[in-house]
């Protein structure tokens, strides 16, 4: 039998809590009560408190879980892994016909704006057109780490965007599609930017006059700025809109001169000797000898004649080394040059010009009457007038005008670019056009195989185009016997032996021609009133600028 005295005691968590008072003692007191019930309180509340920072902890933890960490991000370096085969679209296609269709498109974010932490904005742009974007936190398909991620993007960063189609209640002023929202559904990043942009798009983007009403709020970005930054400079709505048009001019040329009978050529910018004058050639190291960058393809395109093309133009680049740091002069530019035969008269040729030109402007203003108004916002100006009947002037007439102007007669000889414009403006009060040619210019101003006029040999069978004020076209009759173009150019100081090759062109006979040398980007400029020439090149070349 067991000692009940061996026996051992029971553990303190055995023991009853408040055992009963043994027979002849007291029991706990008051005070020793409620101590324990305080205490059985406080671990009653410290196990609550343990098991909601549980349950939270455990909320937290699957919030940290990215169920949308497919939806975005970085994507790998496009090396043409894969090809999916997937359409995407363009924004100037987007439309409330669309709504509820799901889109891929790759954009640039142009602005950003944040709302909290649930939702972000995005400015996406394609070239001159623009929609608003919207990401909002939703259970299941955007994240807040999403919705994170894409407001910390950067400005004209690169993305592809998968999103619904939304009607927008209300027109987005901000965007040029305004009457859909593109509701993100998958974001991704193409191409982000490695450092700091030199300016922003919007203030590149801005008129003048937006910026002298924002009293400091808005950064002006000089035309110096501009060009030394010319990637960035030319994704501006403006530079999309002006390049557009350029696009158009060159379209336009071509087409109707196709439709005239005229056959594109392609002549050599590399010459054995120069073209017009040996003064303003850029002479290049040619193997052992010495070449010269086409001035013009003239001397090619009356060869053309010669061969029987009857009809010919080019779109080329022409080089002119002339140190003129003017708005409207540069060492290379974009030559749009015609040349045909004649059958009777030279007005022929200055006539297929006229309406060339009158094709082009009425062209440009129905093929590209959006791009015209995007430029106009930041370029206001009053539209591009011409009349059905251009209205012609003889040198002598144009000089008369100047003179009843209060000019000096005498300062005459020429029409310097000074009194171009003064006669613009003159022109534009009489005439209503900002259109016009000038016919019959003197002999001494033209070059050596320019055809003298019959009656008055001091003048020439020669004609320049101006709008608003500016030459933008030069051209004439040319010299198409032998011996009468060795004469010119003997009187001009030049040996026709230098070009031999091209007075033998004429030796073999060729029948008579003219044509003329237009400036791309001189046209471009004074159509949307640029006023720098600048502004209508891609990257332009002057006296003092190589670079980009």
């Amino acid at each position: 039998m067991t000692d009940p005295a061996a026996a051992p005691a029971a553990p303190p968590s055995a023991v009853t809590p408040n055992p009963a008072p043994e027979e002849g003692t007291a029991g706990p007191s008051k005070n020793e009560l409620k101590r324990r019930a305080k205490e059985e309180e406080k671990a009653k509340k410290a196990a609550e408190k343990a098991a909601k920072q549980a349950e939270k902890e455990a909320q937290q933890a699957a919030a940290d879980v990215d169920f949308a960490k497919e939806f975005y991000g970085k994507q790998p370096l496009n090396q043409s892994q894969t090809r999916t085969g997937r359409p995407r679209v363009f924004i100037h296609d987007l439309n409330p016909n669309l709504e509820g269709q799901t889109v891929l498109l790759r954009a640039r974010v142009h602005t950003s704006r944040a709302q909290g932490n649930k939702m972000v904005f995005l400015n996406l742009r394609q070239r001159s057109d623009s929609v608003q974007a919207l990401l909002t936190v939703e259970p299941e398909k955007v994240s807040k780490q999403m919705v994170k991620w894409a407001a910390g993007l950067q400005a004209e960063s690169i993305v592809l965007v998968e999103g619904i189609v939304m009607k927008s209640p209300d027109l987005i002023k901000s965007a040029s599609v305004g009457d859909i929202e593109l509701h993100i559904t998958k974001l991704h990043l193409v191409s982000g930017i490695d450092g700091r942009l030199p300016f922003s798009v919007d203030d590149a983007n801005r008129p003048d006059a937006e910026i002298d009403a924002g009293e400091g709020q808005y950064n002006r970005v000089l035309l110096e700025t501009r060009l030394n930054n010319r990637v960035v400079d030319l994704r501006t709505q403006t530079n999309q809109a002006v390049f557009r048009i350029q696009h158009g001019v060159g379209e336009l040329f071509r087409e109707f001169l196709t439709a005239h009978g005229f056959t594109e050529i392609h002549s050599p910018k590399l010459q054995g000797s120069a073209t017009e004058s040996g003064a303003t050639v850029f002479k290049v190291n040619y193997f052992k000898g010495t070449a010269f960058l086409a001035q013009s393809p003239q001397l090619a395109k009356q060869m053309a004649i010669a061969a029987d093309f009857e009809r010919v133009f080019e779109i080329a680049p022409v080089f002119r080394a002339e140190d003129s740091n003017t708005h409207r002069h540069m060492t290379e530019f974009m030559g749009l040059d015609l040349e045909m035969t004649i059958e009777e008269h030279y007005h022929e040729v200055m006539e297929m010009l006229d309406n060339l030109f009158k094709a082009i402007f009425k062209g440009l203003n129905e093929k590209y009457r959006k791009e015209i108004d995007v430029v106009q916002k930041q370029f206001p100006a009053e539209e591009f007038k011409w009349k059905e009947e251009t209205l012609r002037l003889t040198f002598r007439q144009a000089v008369d005008m100047l003179v009843e102007d209060g000019v000096d007669r005498e300062t005459l000889d020429d029409i310097n670019t000074e009194n171009e414009k003064r006669l613009g403006v003159l022109v534009k009060a009489k005439y209503d056009t900002d259109y016009y040619i000038i016919d019959k210019f003197p002999m001494a101003l033209r070059p050596f195989y320019t055809m003298p006029d019959p009656d008055d040999p001091t003048l020439s069978n020669s004609y320049d185009f101006f709008m608003r004020g500016e030459e933008i076209l030069s051209g004439a009759q040319r010299i198409h016997d032998a011996a009468f173009l060795i004469e010119k150019m003997k009187e001009k100081g030049l040996d026709p032996d230098s070009m031999k090759y091209y007075v033998d062109a004429f030796r073999m006979g060729c029948s008579p021609h003219g044509g003329g040398g237009i400036g791309l980007e001189r046209v471009v400029m004074l159509f949307l009133k640029l006023n720098n020439i600048r502004r209508a090149s891609l990257f332009p070349r002057d006296p003092k600028r190589l670079e980009p």
